[in-house]
């Protein structure tokens, strides 16, 4: 691992984090191609990579929000709950019974692409706001552990598929921006530890990169901290349609790639 690739790490999770921290996501889920065409990390270590990169970015955003008073509150118990259990199952998937990646493609581009036009759409129309405990609560937890298994398996830490879920059901995005952080935090602390226990029994490059995980993550930690920052000050519109048009792109960007 030279010097290049650590400064070019720091710069990728700094830049990634500062731009989608503002709506709840952490930027693994566009860390991930990067860690794969542009650094070469192998599979499925790619994925105790990204979650690494969760763990030491985290606290930058989570802590600007936890000093503003946004943070904690029945939403982020309940996707906590749902998505640690959810990402243990990931892992052992990963590792034991890895899907083919094409699959993992097809869901982001079949969910992520018509969710996040829709959010820029409803956007342009008022919307009627919704409180935490409008949302089922059973439902809520199926999808936090769906999530978190989907996490598990690639690596990602669920707010790009939690955040325009929760505010394409009318949640405000400084409710769902905590919560979603929150939830990406904790299950990319149980999920890394999970993938470096089975890289003990498992065969093949099952453990992170560590020197480029913490390298994004430094980076991500100082880009989540300005992203949160900078949250306050964009107005709830503004918000939705940064997350719809991130929510598209994914969308766009893994269809494109199952269709070569």
């Amino acid at each position: 691992m030279d010097w290049w690739t650590l400064v070019g790490g720091l710069l990728a999770g700094l830049a990634i984090a500062a731009l989608t921290a503002p709506v709840g996501v952490s930027g693994a889920v566009f860390l991930l191609p990067v860690q794969l065409s542009v650094f070469a990390v192998p599979n499925p270590a790619v994925t105790p990579t990204n979650l690494l990169y969760n763990v030491v970015a985290g606290p930058g955003a989570l802590w600007r929000h936890r000093t503003a008073g946004t943070l904690g509150g029945p939403l982020t118990r309940r996707l906590v709950l749902g998505t640690l259990p959810g990402v243990v199952l990931g892992a052992c998937i990963r590792v034991f019974a890895l899907p083919g990646p094409t699959v993992f493609r097809l869901l982001i581009a079949s969910l992520l692409l018509p969710l996040g036009l829709s959010l820029c759409l409803r956007t342009l129309r008022p919307v009627r706001q919704r409180t935490v405990d409008e949302l089922s609560g059973p439902a809520l937890t199926a999808l936090a552990v769906t999530v978190g298994t989907v996490g598990g398996i690639y690596g990602i830490g669920g707010g790009s598929l939690l955040g325009p879920i929760l505010v394409g059901r009318g949640v405000p995005v400084a409710k769902v921006a905590p919560a979603t952080l929150a939830a990406t935090f904790a299950t990319s602390v149980v999920g890394a530890g999970a993938y470096a226990l089975l890289s003990l029994v498992g065969s093949g490059a099952i453990a992170p990169d560590w020197f480029l995980g913490l390298a994004c993550g430094i980076g991500g930690l100082i880009g989540g901290y300005l992203g949160a920052v900078l949250q306050p000050h964009l107005p709830e519109s503004a918000l939705r349609v940064m997350l719809g048009l991130m929510a598209a792109a994914l969308g766009i960007l893994y269809a494109v790639q199952v269709l070569r």
